[in-house]
This record gives structure tokens, sequence and C-alpha cells, in this order.
């Protein structure tokens, strides 16, 4: 029934492909999806930092209700990140204390909600990967309906059940499946790139050349 199923992932991001990801900005990974994905700026870190890559398992549920949550905590592998779409509404916490807790309990690799969590002081005192829209003291409902393993999508940005969900102080990112190794083969040649341009920069080398050739291109007049 479309609006209350328990679906099985078909596939996911391997945890070897997915850990290598924690040693790559998300920004990096963003600018080689071309800058066109992103996960909404709402959602930040609520924990004390750290980055976060697993794959998804995600949830869609009603604003308010976290039901399916629970039965997703059940039904998770270590290093999943469970990934849930309430409609971004901050009147009720999804998530707190205990729930975190189950969760690192389980070995997972991170929470995202498209909502509201509480125990913010808590979270925020460890490093288990916690992203959010919100904080609220007020709890959730428990009476569904939702759905797992579900295609969702976060102000934009969809997210099928495995593809891979990355996360750090910058914000969110979900990496396709089918373009996980790929997009990490490019993010890990932009970080020796930059890497160069950081050590000319400290060795007072640095040049941009492509500024003014972008201005000349453009037609801007420049002064002398």
């Amino acid at each position: 029934m479309i609006g209350l199923q328990i679906l099985k992932r078909q596939r996911a991001v391997s945890l070897d492909i997915a850990r290598r990801y924690l040693d790559v900005p998300v920004a990096n990974v963003s600018d080689c999806m071309a800058r066109m994905t992103a996960g909404g700026a709402r959602l930040r870190p609520m924990h004390g930092g750290g980055r976060m890559a697993g794959p998804a398992l995600t949830i869609k549920t009603r604003p308010g209700d976290n039901l399916m949550l629970h039965k997703a905590l059940q039904l998770a592998s270590p290093g999943d990140v469970i990934v849930v779409d309430a409609g971004g509404d901050l009147t009720n916490a999804l998530i707190g204390e205990i729930m975190v807790g189950d969760a690192m309990r389980r070995q997972l690799g991170g929470v995202v909600i498209n909502g509201a969590i509480r125990d913010a002081a808590w979270i925020r005192a460890g490093s288990f990967p916690v992203f959010a829209a919100g904080v609220t003291h007020r709890g959730p409902y428990k009476d569904g309906p939702g759905e797992i393993n579900v295609p969702i999508a976060i102000d934009g940005m969809v997210i099928e059940p495995g593809d891979l969900m990355i996360g750090d102080d910058d914000g969110l990112l979900c990496v396709p499946y089918a373009q996980a190794q790929a997009l990490l083969d490019a993010a890990l040649g932009k970080q020796v790139v930059e890497a160069r341009m950081v050590a000319d920069i400290a060795a007072g080398t640095y040049s941009a050349p492509w500024i003014d050739e972008t201005l000349k291109r453009l037609g801007c007049p420049i002064q002398p």
C-alpha cells in the first residue's frame, strides 16, 4: 500500500567504498557533481563534529511521527545511514538520546532527519553523526503511516535506498549508487590538485591567470 509499506533494499553501496569517503570533504565531492546537488542548507550537523558516510536506509513519514523510524532501527545493518524525509516540519522531534543511543549500539553510520530532534545537548556532546533541520522539546507520535526503503527527496536531492549519504560540517550530499566509485576517484584527484594550490599559496608562488582571462572574455574594462 502506497504510504504504508516496508520494502527490502535491493542494493547498497559497499562499506569499503563508504569508508573511503570519510577522508574526502563533502565540498570536493559536490564540486565533482557540478555543484548541482545539495541536501539543503537547513539540515545541519547536530553532533560535536566529524564526517559521515554510509549506505542510505530511507524512510518517508508524516511530519511528527517516528513509528517507521523505530522499525528502521531494527532493520538497519552496521554502517547504514538512516535518512528520514519528514517534510521538514519542526513541530515534533523524531529522535533523541534514547534512539540515537540505540543507533550507536547497532553501529550505524549516522542519522539524517528532515525534521527536528531533541536532547540536543547530549547529541552535541558526542561524535555520532546526526543531521537535522532543527530542535524542539516536543516528542513524536507513533501511529504512522510511513514507508521504508522507498525513494525520498530532501530539498530537491533525491535519495534512493542504498545510495551513499555523506556529510560533514558543510552539510549533506547523496552520491548515487552507480556513481560512487567514479565520484570517489574524481574527488580524490581534486584533493591532490587543491593540496598543490595550498602549497603554492604557502610558498608565495600561487597564480590564477584564469581570473583576468575570464574578465577579458566578459569584456570587463580594467583601469590601469
